[in-house]
């Protein structure tokens, strides 16, 4: 049987569960939409992970009782003015491992969305047509290789997915008669030519993404697409950039990343409606003066190309918030770059920077700055002027202290500092409070000694990354830190972890490999939370290696015992103190001393030897 989880929906007002009677649903169908303002019912439908091979009788039970109730609500109900007026269905059988799609899933004649993706369907039946309202079909991620002709039939579908199957291009002609379309996805589909037909027929597309094929090339009859206003073309093989483009003026967001592009048109200047252009890892040189007409342009991203320079007319794209430009032999930060005041994003990854211009301070919007793998020496003041930065990288840079000044990134959230030459830790990012997560490790120049106890001061932090330095211990202020969740200290020269790392309650990742460890702490099973603990290539004696190869819970069982065994061994120990003094050997202090002196016990209590030339107390002369 099928487990059916449904919700149902009105204005201002739910009713949710699982059930597997038809009855119970048709009940609260009734009385929900009874009761509520009557302005729109929304009936949701989820198949969970089931065999496929059960015969779904709740389903054909469920389905009459739809159906009946669709026939009561649209009976005639001229005295009514609130009965339901707009019905909406949608099912999931996405990742479900089904082969075929049910017969029971298109028997429901309702339905306006069906999600059937990741799972192993290799053909779409015949039955298909009966689904006449369906808007929205996903079916990508399947085995599909042939598309049937009954597909075509579906009048109103208006989104279709079929990305992650190897279709047979004669197949596709199939989409052409599907006039309502707006979305087609055919990622990843093994194509190596768009059918013509599609560009020629389908004239409400808004969205047509053919990423991950091997097109070299665009139908002319694209040109046909007047309402398009996305498409991706991202790692396929063009070396040109397809020109017919440029004339769709309802061009929103162009991506052609991983392709070989070596140049952009000056048409591109028509697209006066892009908003987002995606050029990433390609061959391009340069940039045409005329990008500089799309002004409405808020993503520019240029990564991994051979750019040295951009045209100072992009000086007009004053809306863009995000630009990418990590990867190119720029060597200075482009003049025109600092005029874009309302960027919120930058990346300036692996440029051959060695500073930034004094201009860069009005880039006063900024959040995320990323000037990792450059050739900066000095910590840039200007970054101190960017009140609203969140996330710093420098990470594999030259940088060999922080100034004073870092303390005005009051917002900064993320800062990586990986492989720079500090000779100590900074302690300037101590004064950073609202940092989260903190990347110090020194997988190249100087390496780490120490790390401070004013860590503690870092309320807020949650990871911390300090792995490939010379660390021989860790600070027992870390036990102060109550956020910290990952603390990875992977290759480094620890002997011991402090007492006080057990108080770390909320910490789930302990990172410890490579190490010259040889016990851990006794109460670290105590870190509830703690799911990740890694101490290969240590050297383990308690628990040993052995034990710790053995996972998390074989480690906390150890630690478990080992304190059993301590406590007993405190008993025993009190027990034979106690039986010692009441036999009359003396106190336990007295005990001590005669047992370093190699004596036997004095007793001192009644009958015990008294010393010479006294009668001992209770004795006859």
């Amino acid at each position: 049987m099928w487990l059916l989880g449904f919700e149902l929906r009105t204005s201002g007002r739910a009713v949710s569960a699982l059930t597997t009677e038809p009855s119970l649903l048709s009940f609260l169908l009734l009385n929900t939409g009874s009761r509520c303002g009557q302005k729109g019912l929304e009936l949701t439908l989820v198949l969970p992970r089931l065999p496929e091979f059960e015969i779904i009788d709740t389903f054909k039970s469920l389905t009459k009782e739809l159906l009946r109730q669709e026939h009561l609500t649209q009976a005639p109900q001229r005295n009514d003015p609130h009965r339901v007026t707009d019905r909406t269905f949608f099912i999931d059988g996405s990742n479900q491992n089904l082969k075929t799609i049910p017969p029971e899933i298109l028997a429901l004649k309702e339905l306006e969305e069906v999600h059937l993706e990741n799972n192993q369907i290799s053909e779409i039946p015949q039955g298909i047509q009966h689904l006449e309202k369906i808007k929205v079909l996903y079916l990508h991620n399947n085995s599909l290789q042939n598309l049937c002709q009954e597909l075509g039939s579906l009048s109103n579908l208006e989104s279709l997915d079929l990305s992650g199957n190897l279709l047979v291009l004669s197949s596709l002609q199939v989409i052409c008669r599907l006039r309502t379309l707006r979305e087609l996805r055919l990622y990843n589909t093994g194509l190596t030519e768009v059918p013509s037909g599609i560009c020629k027929s389908l004239h409400h597309l808004e969205l047509l993404g053919l990423s991950e094929n091997y097109l070299e090339s665009l139908p002319k009859e694209i040109v046909n697409q007047t309402k398009l206003r996305e498409i991706y073309l991202k790692q396929n093989h063009f070396e040109n950039f397809p020109c017919d483009l440029c004339v769709l003026c309802n061009l929103e967001v162009i991506d052609l990343d991983d392709n070989k592009l070596k140049t952009i048109p000056e048409d591109i200047g028509h697209l006066v409606r892009l908003q987002k252009f995606y050029v990433a890892s390609n061959h391009l040189m340069g940039l045409p003066e005329s990008l500089s007409h799309c002004r409405k342009l808020s993503v520019l991203d240029l990564t991994h190309n051979s750019i040295h320079s951009l045209p100072y007319s992009l000086e007009q794209l004053t809306e863009l918030t995000e630009v990418g430009l990590s990867g190119n032999r720029l060597e200075k930060v482009p003049r025109l770059l600092c005029n874009w005041v309302s960027l919120h994003l930058l990346y300036l990854r692996n440029t051959s920077l060695h500073g930034l211009r004094r201009s860069f301070k009005h880039l006063v919007n900024l959040r995320f700055l990323d000037l990792s793998q450059n050739h900066i020496d000095h910590f840039p003041v200007q970054i101190c002027t960017l009140k609203d930065l969140e996330i710093l990288a420098l990470d594999d840079n030259k940088v060999k202290q922080l100034p004073p000044a870092i303390s005005s990134l009051s917002k900064l959230k993320i800062l990586g500092l990986t492989g720079n030459d500090f000779v100590s830790f900074p302690e300037e990012i101590f004064s950073l409070v609202s940092l989260e997560k903190l990347y110090i490790g020194q997988d190249q120049g100087s390496k780490l000694s120490s790390l401070p106890e004013n860590i503690k001061k870092l309320t807020n932090l949650k990871e911390l990354y300090i792995e490939n330095n010379q660390l021989e211990q860790l600070p027992a202020s870390l036990g102060l830190m109550p956020n910290l969740e990952v603390l990875d200290c992977r290759h480094n020269l620890l002997r011991q972890l402090p007492d006080a790392i057990c108080q770390t309650r909320d910490l789930r990742e302990l990172l410890l490999e490579d190490n010259l460890l040889s016990r851990l702490p006794e109460n670290l099973d105590h870190l509830v939370n703690l799911k990740v603990l890694t101490l290969t290539d240590n050297l383990m004696e308690d628990p040993p290696m052995e034990v710790c190869e053995q996972g998390n819970e074989a480690i906390w069982r150890h630690l478990k015992e080992n304190r059993i065994r301590k406590v007993m061994a405190t008993k025993i120990q009190a027990w034979w103190r106690g039986i010692m003094v009441r036999k009359g050997y003396g106190s336990y202090e007295e005990l001590l001393k005669a047992r370093k002196k190699g004596k036997s016990p004095p007793k001192d209590k009644k009958g015990k030897a008294a010393p010479k030339g006294k009668p001992a107390k209770g004795n006859k002369k």
